[in-house]
């Protein structure tokens, strides 16, 4: 593990293995300098072993970087249970996992991710109290944290339209939108409602067709989706997808979107800024999640104060945007060097 490339000074790895419930799971603590580490579960049918880990290891290390620039109280850490799950013993194996959560002591938090529902964090609820993303009572913060996030990318992409395209205002863009689940649905509400014209793709022909349905969204085939001609591509599906070989192909003048870990490669986004195509760092722009996750957590249930923190993804990003055009640097790197200064022991 330690010589896999995406290891990166993690503080901690824990193998689960369940043979009751069959639950395979790998939970990566990145960092606990600022807090408790806090990232969700993600359910994926993986490969192999080797991919479920490095997984697990760059979606922790991306939390650490995400809560860091969200000013949030928490370290970063990731779950992942390797799939599939067989309907009948799904309850079984989210309680195995959250005895699993339990058995660290608070060293971990976790939550839904890809794949993961609310129904399945009140399962892990039953084991430990180390978890958010719970069914929302009525008065307080709760629930899936998915409209969060894509409120979070819209404002991003706000931002990022600003900076790029220099305009204040959505209304009559092009924006191609990767991926139809819970966040990438929310965020065609949250675009289609400014006037963006939208266009979508995702292996699920319902949710497509719905997007039809609901705003006349425009669907192309998943593989082209990427390079579709656009003034915004916003990925919201799984990471790696902007290849050096994508990057070279774009039309869209700006990558802006909710999938965690979107570059394959830092050569990636190099090939992003030399064809003069502005990315919004993902652990940036998708931070309106965990900011509910972790007004939830904490209980602080002041939807004003939780607006204003996910309001000032616009700025932060203003902010990244204008230091790499002044320093000649990547987006992504501009956002690294910042998130390792705040990732400070206190």
């Amino acid at each position: 593990m330690f010589d896999l490339p995406a290891f990166d000074a993690h503080e901690k790895v824990v193998d689960v293995n369940d043979p009751e419930t069959g639950l395979k799971a790998i939970i990566a603590i990145h960092s606990t300098a600022r807090g408790p580490a806090a990232g969700g579960c993600r359910l994926w049918t993986y490969a192999g072993a080797s991919e479920a880990r490095t997984d697990a290891l760059r979606l922790s290390r991306g939390m650490s970087y995400k809560n860091a620039m969200a000013d949030l109280p928490f370290g970063g850490g990731k779950a992942v249970i390797m799939g599939p799950v067989e309907p009948h013993n799904r309850e079984a194996v989210f309680a195995a996992f959250g005895r699993a959560v339990d058995s660290l002591g608070g060293q971990y938090i976790t939550a839904e991710d890809v794949g993961v529902g609310v129904a399945d964090m009140m399962v892990v609820a039953r084991e430990t109290r180390y978890v958010s993303g719970l069914a929302k009572v009525k008065g307080q913060v709760g629930g899936d944290p998915s409209p969060f996030t894509a409120r979070g990318v819209r404002i991003g992409i706000e931002a990022a339209v600003k900076a790029r395209l220099n305009r204040d205002s959505l209304d009559g863009l092009r924006i191609a939108v990767q991926g139809l689940g819970h966040v990438g649905g929310y965020l065609c509400d949250e675009l289609y409602e400014r006037g963006a014209k939208l266009i979508v793709a995702d292996i699920n022909a319902v949710r497509t067709e719905e997007m039809i349905d609901r705003y006349g969204a425009e669907v192309v085939d998943v593989k082209d989706i990427l390079t579709v001609e656009a003034d915004v591509v916003a990925p919201c599906a799984l990471g790696g997808i902007i290849t050096p070989e994508v990057a070279e192909g774009l039309r869209a003048g700006i990558v802006a979107g909710a999938a965690n870990n979107q570059l394959s490669t830092a050569e990636a986004g190099a090939v992003l800024q030399r064809r003069g195509v502005l990315y919004a760092p993902d652990y940036v722009i998708n931070a309106g999640g965990i900011i509910a996750v972790s007004a939830e957590y904490h209980e602080q249930n002041d939807p004003a104060a939780i607006d204003a923190q996910i309001e000032a993804i616009g700025p932060r990003l203003h902010d990244i945007f204008d230091r790499a055009r002044k320093e000649h640097r990547l987006t992504q790197d501009v956002a690294d060097t910042l998130a390792r200064a705040k990732m400070v022991r206190v």
